[in-house]
């Protein structure tokens, strides 16, 4: 009879996930709360185990090679099943309405997944989720009518709610406008009180830049769409810069911009268990990547 193959060791697929979404070992070793030189010992046990290599080491950041490609899919699907199947066997029956406020772009990337599983895994549970500016939130959110916000915030130290993420924000356009540097930047933003309007603003109030606001639009598909089109530049988190739309700077005039950091907070004496299960299932899943770590 053939030899029967080793079982995956979830905890090294977890560092794999970890190194390629976080873009290299140490924002890696980060988010998951080890040392640099854990994670890669992590990583050269599950390619011994394979028998073949899963990363390229040949740059200053990791690459996938095509095995490693081939099992970031599968990694991906098994985690994603071993924790809905966790969820799911230590609290069965938990039942109710969650109700969660985040902003349009965040949840339009990165929510779907970790709210389609939790569903899946507590299908008594009703999820209410409302997408507005951070400012729009918190104040909802003063006033009750929320149990979990996640928000934007200015990075910083211990405050309030738990860190979940941290993103650059860059400058974005379309290869279809052409900048003049002598005339005003055409911007596409958000309305007030967008915290991504104001950090452009003041940065470029800052570098002495003159502007003009050319297209405003609360939703965050239409800024996309507008930005294509060629009508001017907006602020994006890096990792959303999709195709069509490329990242401009310095190059351009451009002064830097803070990073986007987004917190989670939880209702003050909320007993609910599903919205405390949502909310550590958020924080387990979302992690902390810190992708401005070069």
């Amino acid at each position: 009879m053939p030899t029967p193959l080793p079982p995956f060791d979830f905890d090294l697929l977890r560092s794999f996930v970890a190194v390629v979404d976080c873009g290299g070992f140490t924002r890696a070793a980060v988010r998951l709360g080890r040392t640099q030189s854990a994670v890669s010992l992590q990583i050269k046990r599950l390619e011994e185990a394979l028998g073949q290599r899963v990363l390229s080491r040949d740059r200053r950041e990791p690459e996938l090679t095509a095995a490693g490609e081939l099992l970031l899919t599968y990694a991906r699907r098994l985690l994603h099943l071993a924790d809905e199947a966790r969820v799911l066997l230590q609290e069965p029956d938990v039942g109710g309405t969650v109700r969660l406020g985040t902003p349009e772009d965040f949840a339009t990337n990165h929510l779907s997944e970790v709210l389609s599983r939790f569903t899946r895994a507590h299908p008594q549970v009703t999820l209410e989720v409302q997408c507005d500016f951070t400012a729009n939130l918190l104040e909802s959110f003063s006033r009750g009518q929320y149990d979990l916000v996640l928000c934007k915030r200015e990075p910083q130290g211990p405050g309030d709610g738990v860190k979940v993420w941290r993103e650059p924000l860059v400058w974005a356009m379309s290869d279809r406008l052409r900048l003049n540097e002598a005339a005003p930047l055409p911007l596409v933003l958000a309305p007030n009180p967008d915290i991504y309007r104001r950090r452009a603003l003041a940065a470029l109030e800052r570098a002495g830049r003159t502007w003009r606001i050319i297209y405003s639009s609360p939703s965050f598909t239409g800024i996309q769409a507008a930005v294509r089109g060629g009508l001017g530049v907006t602020v994006l988190p890096r990792e959303m810069v999709t195709a069509g739309l490329m990242v401009i700077g310095p190059e351009h005039g451009l002064p830097e911009l803070a990073d986007t950091e987004i917190v989670l907070l939880r209702a003050p004496g909320s007993t609910s268990k599903a919205a405390e299960m949502l909310a550590e299932d958020l924080i387990r899943s979302l992690g902390t990547p810190l992708r401005d770590e070069r």
